[in-house]
């Protein structure tokens, strides 16, 4: 079917006035004293209000005055959120309105910070950013022509022929459902798109096979994935201008009556409620939607989906994370935590850790280093700069896209590849093949290993046993006690206790060959400072 092309939906700009026009409706829904300084947005209300942020008339995001704010005096502050306060010097115009009507209770010209230049919200290249209801920044489609939003059309269209032919009935779900059922159209403040599906398996082991083969066929295709979990997993589609969009797949099954679906939903439900599909239209494409859509978004969002919240939280009970969590995760632990440092720009650094010095001071003749858990991967980078083979490791691609970028453009002797010791599979098929490279390797882990559970530990020695099979050793260092200077904050270090490690590490089959504790800081046995251990470990054959 030839879809019909046709702008996408930009919500109308707020309509503006000054803080002493507050509307009658306004004063009667007792929102009252807002204010915007470097601290938030201060705000009195007797009843929870929801409200979108617009800087120079583009809604930037939206919260829930009482339930994202704190308590200050009569009223509440809501905190500028941590994502945009690099950007919070100079001067914009802020809009704040109450959601879903025309009232809008500031509008004034706003200083913020040192007051040098204009606040713009937008990425390096130009490309204007707003933030999603779990505050991250996105792209949303608010701010996407049709032009751009055509190829992640497409990939619906052939990700849903793809699962269709392999049996699978897939459907527009969540957000991008809501779009189609209420408009048409993909909601102005969503940035991404979803689909769903309910397996005919009802034990949640056959429903994560079945989903890691959905992802080889996806993969086939040649489209990029990255798993959440065990039964959903993402899609990256590079839009026209070069932006990437995330088309998330979220697997689902019945049990005992209920529909169990990622993306936290267990609700009571019936097959037919889902099944035969019909379809809506979205952005003038055709595709495929649950039989009763009514029913399956008032599951997934409640009795009032017909009413736009871009602030909307799930309200999932706790048995249920637990449940989901028990069967399908733990591949993604920190995951969330590690997306949101990295999303946030950075000076890229050119020289070594403090670990890469150490190990390159060690191993002078080294000849192959990889660096586990890499980051930013500014070690690889100086290795490679030294003539040295390097491979840096991360479990978030967007950690070292830019390095690996730049390694490329520069011809050095380096890869990044994705590496999860949270999923023994991809850990031990990354360690393999890394391992097929002849020759000694240099292991490098920095606080690493702070930040993981025991069990992906445990696959990290493994891995680490593999990758060293043809001589070599590991130089590992983690935080052993939490000082007083920030160290571990700034890390998001959790202390370990070198003995337990150590411990680990023999029943790995490795032996210890060199063990120090030693302050953070330059000056031995300042009062306060965190400690760090450090470990050089080696597999002996």
């Amino acid at each position: 079917m030839r879809p019909t092309v046709r702008p996408t939906c930009r919500p109308d700009p707020p309509r503006k006035c000054q803080e002493s026009r507050l509307s009658a409706r306004a004063k009667r829904s007792g929102l009252s004293g807002l204010r915007v300084d470097d601290a938030g947005i201060h705000a009195t209300s007797r009843a929870e209000a929801i409200l979108d942020v617009h800087v120079d008339g583009r809604r930037i995001f939206s919260f829930w005055l009482h339930r994202d704010g704190v308590p200050e005096g009569e009223g509440h502050l809501m905190a500028w959120p941590e994502t945009l306060r690099s950007f919070l010097d100079g001067s914009a115009r802020i809009t704040v309105a109450e959601h879903g009507t025309d009232q809008v209770a500031f509008d004034e010209q706003v200083v913020l910070g040192a007051g040098t230049g204009i606040i713009k919200f937008e990425t390096a290249d130009g490309k204007p950013i707003a933030l999603d209801k779990s505050m991250r920044r996105v792209q949303t489609f608010d701010t996407r022509s049709a032009e751009h939003v055509v190829p992640l059309m497409r990939a619906i269209d052939d990700v849903l022929k793809v699962l269709h032919g392999l049996g699978i009935d897939a459907f527009l779900a969540y957000g991008t459902l809501l779009g189609a059922v209420r408009n048409g159209q993909l909601i102005g403040h969503d940035s991404d798109a979803d689909l769903g599906y309910v397996s005919h398996y009802e034990h949640p082991a056959d429903v994560m096979r079945e989903s890691f083969n959905l992802q080889r066929a996806l993969m086939e295709r040649g489209y990029p994935v990255t798993r959440y979990s065990g039964a959903a997993f993402k899609v990256d589609v590079r839009e026209s201008d070069g932006s990437v969009r995330g088309l998330d797949v979220f697997g689902g099954f019945m049990l005992d009556g209920k529909l169990h679906l990622m993306g936290e939903i267990i609700t009571p439900f019936r097959s037919e409620w889902v099944l035969p599909l019909g379809t809506a239209t979205l952005e003038g494409w055709e595709f495929a939607v649950p039989a009763d859509t009514d029913r399956f978004l008032t599951a997934t969002y409640g009795a009032g989906w017909r009413v736009p919240d871009p602030a909307f939280h799930f309200p999932t009970p706790r048995s249920t994370h637990r449940r989901f969590n028990g069967w399908f995760r733990g591949t993604r632990d920190g995951r969330n935590v590690w997306d949101r440092f990295y999303s946030v720009s950075r000076e890229p650094s050119f020289e070594p850790t403090d670990v890469g010095r150490w190990a390159a001071e060690s191993e002078p003749d080294a000849v192959h280093v990889v660096d586990l858990g890499c980051g930013y991967g500014s070690d690889v980078w100086w290795f490679a700069g030294r003539g040295v083979k390097a491979t840096g490791l991360d479990f978030v691609r967007r950690s070292y896209e830019d390095m690996a970028a730049r390694v490329r453009d520069d011809g050095r002797d380096a890869t990044y590849l994705f590496f999860n010791p949270l999923e023994l599979r991809s850990a031990l098929s990354t360690a393999a093949l890394v391992a097929r490279t002849e020759g000694p390797r240099v292991l490098l882990s920095r606080h690493m290993i702070d930040s993981m559970h025991t069990g992906a530990r445990l696959t990290l020695w493994r891995a680490a046993d593999m990758m060293l099979r043809d001589g070599g050793r590991l130089y590992l260092q983690f935080l052993a006690v939490a000082g007083k200077d920030g160290y571990a904050a700034r890390l998001r270090s959790t202390p370990l206790d070198p003995d337990r490690i150590a411990a680990e590490l023999e029943a790995s089959g490795a032996t210890i060959v060199h063990r120090e504790l030693r302050d953070v800081t330059t000056s031995q046995g300042v009062s306060g400072a965190s400690q760090i251990c450090r470990m050089v470990v080696q597999w002996d054959r």
